[in-house]
């Protein structure tokens, strides 16, 4: 059985699991992460068997330091300076050319590998005191919703792994920017809680945000972050309509008050702000599993570019 660990009491516990091979779940400020020690290809190939996701996908490497990334990267542009020392620890993902030392385990066979400082205070605590570098994907079954809290985590892989460590609901709710650094012109290669903008107001130059590329990067699948039940995305009106023959069927999630005037049964209204909707969206996802109803309906949020993660997950979810 999987053991539940409390981030109070335990993280000496998860770190000694980790040290010896194990495999923990692990918090982070974006969901939680299935961590091995990412000097272990042993432990680290543990990760792609337990959550049943295919060897030649690559993981993220979580650090503890900047003066960590050349132990995993070579080759490091000023631009990954920069970034670094603006956005972490947080959400961002910087996709270089790995360091020769590098598994392939780690890497899913690329020369490239995407590292990151995590925010969250237990995870980052855990890494600074023990040296260790973690690769860590999403702690769910591939394909499957990321959980956004330890409960989620144990309902999607207890028994599969030695422990999840309990740091409570993660703050953001949606996985890390990425950007490849790998070539003179940075480019997002997956959409996240920091902006094309943001980047480009620190790097003084454009970063391009392709609309569909082939880098294999985390998340880069059609088909992902789904729940059990087959999601459906309707703007406000078409959403409307499409509930008056079928509201004892489903379960509806939406922001817009027309739809709260409704009072049906099995709803959730989310809310109007990008980051409170992000940090709620896979949690209401998972909560909306667990409820009778053959599928699920959701309003369409903006089409924004502030609300493009949200947008490429849900799209990813209802593939």
């Amino acid at each position: 059985m999987t053991q539940l660990l409390s981030a109070l009491t335990d993280t000496k516990l998860a770190a000694e699991l980790l040290s010896a091979g194990e495999l923990v779940a692990v918090p982070t400020e974006t969901v939680y992460g299935l961590a091995a020690d990412a000097s272990n290809p042993d432990a680290v190939a543990k990760i792609f068997v337990a959550k049943g996701r295919p060897a030649n996908h690559p993981l993220i490497v979580h650090i503890g330091d900047i003066a960590r990334l050349s132990d995993w990267a070579r080759d490091i542009p000023p631009q990954a300076v920069l970034l670094a020392k603006a956005f972490w620890p947080g959400p961002l993902t910087l996709l270089l050319h790995k360091a020769d030392a590098v598994s392939p385990v780690v890497t899913g066979g690329k020369d490239s590998i995407g590292i990151r400082m995590p925010a969250h205070p237990v995870l980052l605590s855990l890494l600074q005191q023990t040296g260790l570098a973690v690769a860590a994907p999403s702690a769910n079954p591939y394909k499957k919703l990321s959980p956004t809290s330890a409960m989620q985590v144990m309902a999607g892989l207890n028994g599969r792994i030695a422990a999840v460590l309990d740091g409570g609901d993660c703050s953001v709710g949606l996985e890390s920017t990425i950007v490849d650094l790998t070539s003179d012109t940075p480019q997002v290669l997956r959409a996240g809680p920091i902006s094309a903008g943001e980047l480009e107001a620190v790097l003084g130059v454009p970063v391009s945000t392709p609309k569909s590329h082939n880098v294999a990067v985390p998340g880069n699948v059609k088909a992902h972050y789904q729940p059990g039940k087959p999601l459906k995305i309707f703007p406000k009106d078409e959403l409307l309509a499409a509930l008056q023959p079928n509201a004892d069927e489903v379960i509806c999630l939406y922001q817009s008050e027309e739809l709260a005037a409704l009072k049906l049964s099995q709803s959730r209204q989310l809310p109007q702000d990008k980051a409170g909707y992000a940090r709620l969206l896979y949690r209401a996802l998972f909560e909306a599993d667990a409820l009778p109803g053959r599928q699920i309906y959701l309003e369409q949020p903006p089409q924004t570019p502030e609300w493009d993660d949200v947008n490429d997950r849900l799209r990813r979810a209802c593939s």
